[in-house]
C-alpha cells in the first residue's frame, strides 16, 4: 500500500495456523497494526468486548461455530468491515444470507490476491464509515445544541416573560458579549432560571 497516516487494526479468527501464516504477509505493520489472532468464536467475542477493530477476517469453519453469525454480530454491532472466507460449496448460500449486512464474502480456495484486494477495499469502507460516524457526531452536537437554546429559551419566556423572538435574541446577544457559544449561553441561562 502507498504511505498513510493511519493503519488498520485486524482480527484474525481461523482455526487454522496455517491460514493465519498465509495472511500475515498480506498485513505488513506499515498498514495493518495491531494484529490478533482468535482461534474460535468464544475468543473473538472476548476480544470484540473489548477491542474496537478495523477489520475483521473470519476464516469458516470454526470449532465451536460455522463463524457467519458472527459476522452478521460484527456487522450490525460496530463499524468494522468483516471478510467472511467460505468453502465454495456453500459460498452462494452463506453470500445470499450475509450480503444484507454488510459482509464481504469470499469463497475457498481463493488466492492471495484476492484477499489482498478484498482487504484494501475494507478499508476504504472503514474510511467512509469513519467520514459518516464523524457526520453523524456533528449533527448529534448540534440536535444537542438546537434542544438546550430551546429549553433557555423557554426558560426565559416563563420566568422574564419574554416572547419567543425576543428569548432568541437575548440568547444570541449573550453568547456574542460574552464571547461565548449559543450552547453557552444556553447553559448559563438554565442554571440561572432553574
Amino acid at each position: 500500500m502507498v504511505f498513510q497516516e493511519r493503519t488498520y487494526s485486524v482480527l484474525i479468527v481461523t482455526a487454522s495456523e496455517r491460514f493465519t501464516d498465509s495472511i500475515m504477509p498480506l498485513l505488513p505493520m506499515t498498514d495493518y497494526w495491531p494484529v490478533q489472532t482468535a482461534s474460535s468464536v468464544a475468543e473473538a467475542r472476548r476480544w470484540l468486548a473489548d477491542t474496537e477493530f478495523d477489520i475483521v477476517l473470519i476464516n469458516t469453519p470454526l470449532p465451536d461455530d460455522f463463524g457467519m453469525h458472527l459476522a452478521i454480530d460484527i456487522c450490525t454491532g460496530s463499524g468494522a468491515g468483516v471478510l467472511l472466507l467460505v468453502k465454495n460449496d456453500h459460498y452462494n448460500e452463506i453470500y445470499s444470507k450475509v450480503v444484507r449486512y454488510g459482509v464481504i464474502t469470499l469463497p475457498k480456495p481463493t488466492n492471495r490476491q484476492m484477499v489482498a484486494q478484498n482487504l484494501r477495499i475494507l478499508c476504504a469502507t472503514r474510511e467512509r464509515m469513519r467520514q459518516m460516524q464523524a457526520r453523524q457526531a456533528t449533527v448529534e452536537e448540534k440536535i444537542k445544541e438546537i434542544r438546550l437554546v430551546n429549553r433557555a429559551k423557554w426558560l426565559l419566556i416563563e420566568c422574564l416573560s419574554m416572547t419567543e423572538p425576543e428569548a432568541h435574541r437575548y440568547i444570541e446577544k449573550q453568547a456574542m458579549d460574552l464571547r461565548i457559544s449559543k450552547r453557552e449561553a444556553a447553559e448559563n441561562i438554565i442554571r440561572t432560571y432553574q
